[in-house]
C-alpha cells in the first residue's frame, strides 16, 4: 500500500512524502531521496519497489520548501523547470527534511537512505550528518565537494563512466578521500538507473540495484 502523507520538520516546515508499506511487518526502513525532478512517477515506483522487498519506504518531497507539489518529467521542459528550483536549494534545510522522514519511519527499526542525482548527494549528507544506519548514493554530483566529511555508517556509491555531469576525476577524488567506501563505476551515463530517462541502462541498473539490496540486507536487517 502506498499513499501521500504529511511530515513536519524540526523548524516547523510541513512537507509531503510518498510512503509505501510492505506486506506484514517491515524488516527495516528506507528514506528514498528524489532527483531534481521531484517525487515523480519514477521515485514513487522506486519507493514501492523497496516496499516489495520488505522495507517501510518513504520519499520526502524535498522541493516543497520552494514549490509545493513540484513534479516533472525528463523532457527539456521538465529539465528547465527543475533547474529553476535548483539554485534555491538550501542543503542545510534538505538535511532537516530528511531527518523528518527518518524520524517518521524509525519505529520500523534500522533506517537506511538511498538517493539519486541530487538525492545521491543528499544521501551522503545524511550518512555524515544524521543517525542513519546505511546509505546508497547514486550519481551524486556534489559528493566530491563533501568527500572529507566522515560518514557515521556504511556507505556505497554508484557512478557512470559516461556521465558528463560527474567526471571520473571527481569520482577519484572521493576514492582518495574515502578509501573505505566501496565505489562502483558502471559503463553507463548519468541517470542510468531511471527507466524513464533516455540514459537508462538496464544492465547497469540491475547490477546497482542488486548491490544496493544486498548492502541494505547486510546493514539493516
Amino acid at each position: 500500500m502506498a499513499d501521500w502523507i504529511e511530515l513536519k520538520a524540526s523548524d516547523g516546515h510541513h512537507l509531503k512524502a510518498w510512503q509505501a508499506q510492505p506486506e506484514g511487518k517491515p524488516k527495516a526502513a528506507l528514506v528514498v531521496v528524489q532527483e531534481i525532478f521531484g517525487v515523480n512517477n519514477h521515485i514513487r515506483n522506486v519507493t514501492e519497489r523497496f516496499a516489495k522487498e520488505g522495507y517501510l519506504a518513504v520519499a520526502p518531497a524535498m522541493f516543497d520548501r520552494y514549490e509545493r507539489d513540484f513534479e516533472t518529467g525528463y523532457d527539456q521542459d521538465g529539465i528547465q523547470r527543475a533547474m529553476q528550483v535548483v539554485p534555491k536549494i538550501d542543503f542545510a534545510k534538505a538535511i532537516i527534511d530528511m531527518e523528518a522522514a527518518r524520524a517518521h519511519v524509525a519505529h520500523a527499526g534500522k533506517v537506511g537512505v538511498v538517493g539519486f542525482c541530487f538525492g545521491g548527494t543528499c544521501a551522503w549528507g545524511a550518512a555524515t550528518r544524521l543517525k542513519v544506519d546505511a546509505a546508497s548514493c547514486y550519481y551524486g554530483g556534489q559528493i566530491s565537494r563533501m568527500a572529507n566529511d566522515k560518514p557515521h555508517c556504511p556507505v556505497i556509491m554508484h557512478f557512470g563512466a559516461k556521465d558528463t555531469h560527474i567526471p571520473l576525476s571527481s569520482v577519484e577524488e572521493i576514492r582518495k578521500a574515502r578509501p573505505n567506501v566501496p565505489i562502483f563505476v558502471y559503463d553507463a551515463d548519468h541517470g542510468f538507473s531511471c527507466d524513464e530517462r533516455a540514459s537508462y541502462d538496464k544492465a547497469a541498473h540491475e547490477l546497482a540495484w542488486s548491490r544496493t539490496l544486498k548492502f541494505f540486507a547486510e546493514n539493516l536487517t
